[in-house]
């Protein structure tokens, strides 16, 4: 069977790293979420800083790399901007070793209101995994404040260029609202599996 990536996106609490989690229990899928790079670089250079940024995107890009050579089925979680031309360039770069190979990538997106994500912020599982979102009214001021980007394909903004990739890769929105986490993965994978024949 040929290896799969599945892009997990939405709006930060959303519910991308429980769901991966949750896939990967069910699946031969591996999990790197975003977190994985993020928490060890911000202690020793701080968020947003140029060296920050820079390994931040080569860490991720070099483990991608790497999983694909492996052969491995693999999720990975972001949070993009969908007004933002240059996120899709990102995007590109850090899904270019799976399209490369060949291999099926599919970009499951995850919705859900922010009052909801406000609520989930404060998760035990969230809160364990990304020590930076312990600082609760700085993580809630941090998700209010990240609404001024486009963070889902539903709002009005998104540019050519993301709707453009999104139907080249294969694309399908998740309300997790009302879901439980564990409803939402087994209706990604079964989407998924449908999707790439597995």
């Amino acid at each position: 069977m040929p290896m799969r990536m599945l892009l997990l996106t939405g709006p930060p609490a959303v519910g991308k790293m429980s769901a991966g989690r949750q896939i990967a229990a069910m699946s031969d899928f591996r999990l790197f979420h975003n977190h994985h790079t993020i928490e060890p670089l911000l202690e020793v250079f701080g968020y947003g800083t140029p060296p920050f940024r820079t390994l931040d995107r080569e860490f991720r890009r070099r483990v991608i790399e790497e999983a694909a050579a492996a052969g491995l089925d693999l999720i990975f979680t972001a949070v993009w901007d969908f007004a933002d031309p240059g996120d899709v360039a990102y995007a590109e770069h850090i899904l270019a070793p799976y399209r490369d190979a060949g291999a099926p990538v599919r970009v499951a997106e995850l919705l859900a209101p922010l009052a909801v994500r406000l609520a989930r912020n404060r998760g035990p599982d969230r809160l364990a995994a990304k020590p930076s979102k312990g600082d609760l009214p700085w993580s809630e001021q941090n998700l209010k404040d990240m609404e001024r980007h486009v963070l889902d394909s539903t709002r009005a903004g998104v540019a050519p260029e993301w709707s453009a990739l999104l139907g080249r890769l294969g694309h399908r929105r998740f309300d997790t609202t009302e879901q439980t986490i564990a409803r939402t993965a087994a209706d990604v994978l079964a989407w998924v599996d449908a999707e790439t024949g597995c």
